[in-house]
């Protein structure tokens, strides 16, 4: 299901006041006008004039603000657009058929336990901004398209959902904005509105789905470890093999690297090293211990 969390039908409106406020105040101003020529010259006829020409301007005059344009029509059809700014329309005749908002725009929807393409139920939030570019297009073409651009980001995102796996929807947000963005965009364009960007602000899974997710990065992340390990223990073994070589060809350094190893674990004060006595023959040890042993100071 796929809830709106934001409209666009404030996007048009159908008429500001009736009055507008220059229009009021062009009516007092006729008014005041002819009752001061009535009281001058005794003649009601200003009065009434000045109270019919008002009432005329406050009718006629009519304004859009400066990120607006009015739509008129005479006798019912279409005849421009006008604004922003002040202008006129002839009262009877002619009359405003909509205001336009030609200012960016956002609309939030929301798709709740839509399936993607791995048959996993997400729901997903996502923002259009949208502008009208041609407010003629918009009013021609359209009848409410506001309402025609939201419920096109609605089918769109439910089928751009369908079309990606759940791993795709979390990582490439942006190219799934993108993607919405080119669908919409080539829908939207012939009736005069440009989506501009969409955004994916949330995507939403299952806590039973989240617990499984994190247990499988977990075993991943172990996985890579253990193969890190292994290869690390692989590097050593074959430096040890090329070791081997070295001190079979060459037994004094290998006796070399025994006294040092010996040393190194002695030269701890307090250390005790255990050497078998055919390692200490073979490499020719017995001085070197005795030695060192002469050499402590006693006690």
């Amino acid at each position: 299901m796929i809830t709106p969390l934001f409209s666009g039908k404030t996007s048009v409106r159908q008429s500001k006041e009736a009055v507008s406020m220059e229009g009021a105040v062009a009516f007092v101003l006729c008014f005041v006008a002819g009752f001061i020529a009535t009281i001058a010259t005794k003649w009601p006829g200003f009065i009434i004039a000045g109270f019919l020409t008002g009432f005329y301007l406050a009718i006629a005059i009519k304004v859009a603000d400066q990120w607006e344009k009015a739509a008129v029509l005479r006798f019912g059809k279409y005849r421009g657009m006008r604004g922003p700014g002040l202008f006129f329309i002839v009262p009877v005749i002619e009359k405003i058929s909509r205001y336009v908002d030609q200012r960016i725009r956002v609309t939030d929807v929301t798709a709740e336990s839509a399936l993607t393409r791995d048959t996993v139920p997400v729901n997903v939030v996502a923002i259009v901004f949208w502008v009208v570019w041609d407010a003629e297009k918009a009013i021609l073409e359209v009848a409410n398209f506001g309402q025609a651009v939201e419920m096109s980001a609605q089918t769109a995102l439910l089928e751009s959902i369908g079309r990606h796996h759940l791993a795709q929807m979390i990582t490439e947000r942006e190219l799934l904005g993108q993607e919405l963005q080119k669908n919409l965009d080539a829908k939207t364009n012939p009736w005069g509105i440009t989506i501009q960007s969409v955004e994916i602000r949330d995507v939403h899974i299952p806590p039973g789905l989240e617990d499984a997710m994190s247990r499988q990065a977990q075993a991943e992340r172990e996985r890579q470890a253990r193969i890190v390990l292994g290869t690390a223990e692989t590097e050593i073994s074959a430096k040890f093999a090329e070791a081997s070589l070295v001190y079979q060809n060459n037994p004094i350094a290998l006796h070399l690297r025994a006294m040092n190893m010996l040393y190194e674990a002695i030269k701890e004060k307090g250390a005790m090293v255990i050497v078998p006595s055919s390692a200490v023959e073979t490499m020719g040890l017995g001085g070197l211990l005795a030695t060192s042993t002469l050499a402590k100071p006693p006690a």
